[in-house]
């Protein structure tokens, strides 16, 4: 073999080895719904990367303290609920308690793979001894 055809060979083999093009990464989409449940400001959310679903809730103050309200604020203790299921199957849930005072809190847990094209439903409660959960929930389509 020549020399120019070796180097033709091995040039066309390092060549050949060069790393593939990388993919660009998948976007994620992020949906909510709002609402007010105990006196709060609420809303749920689905995060959508590819098949990729996470499910969020989050509760906070509706708006500012009215002036004569004393600081710190008061303490509420809350009960907090996040669901999610797709094609009627369960994507899991969350429930716990936790003391609002000031500070948005943010729910988190629950997420899975699903089925393009499946319905994602979530659904976020709070309630707190004087005021029952009206939950706020949400409705997307995963697309393919």
């Amino acid at each position: 073999m020549s020399t120019l055809a070796a180097l033709a060979i091995a040039g066309s083999t390092i060549v050949a080895a060069a790393p593939a093009a990388t993919a660009d990464p998948v976007p994620t989409t992020a949906t909510c719904t709002y609402g007010l449940q105990s006196g709060l400001a609420t809303k749920v959310c689905v995060d959508v990367t590819g098949r990729d679903v996470r499910l969020y809730g989050q509760v906070g103050l509706a708006g500012p303290p009215s002036p004569d309200t004393p600081l710190p604020l008061p303490k509420i203790p809350l009960n907090l609920y996040l669901t999610g299921n797709a094609a009627g199957a369960s994507l899991g849930a969350v429930n716990q308690s936790a003391v609002f005072q000031s500070t948005t809190l943010v729910v988190s847990g629950v997420s899975s793979t699903v089925a393009c094209g499946s319905t994602v439903h979530g659904s976020f409660g709070v309630d707190s001894y004087m005021w029952p959960a009206r939950p706020v929930t949400i409705d997307v389509v995963v697309p393919c």
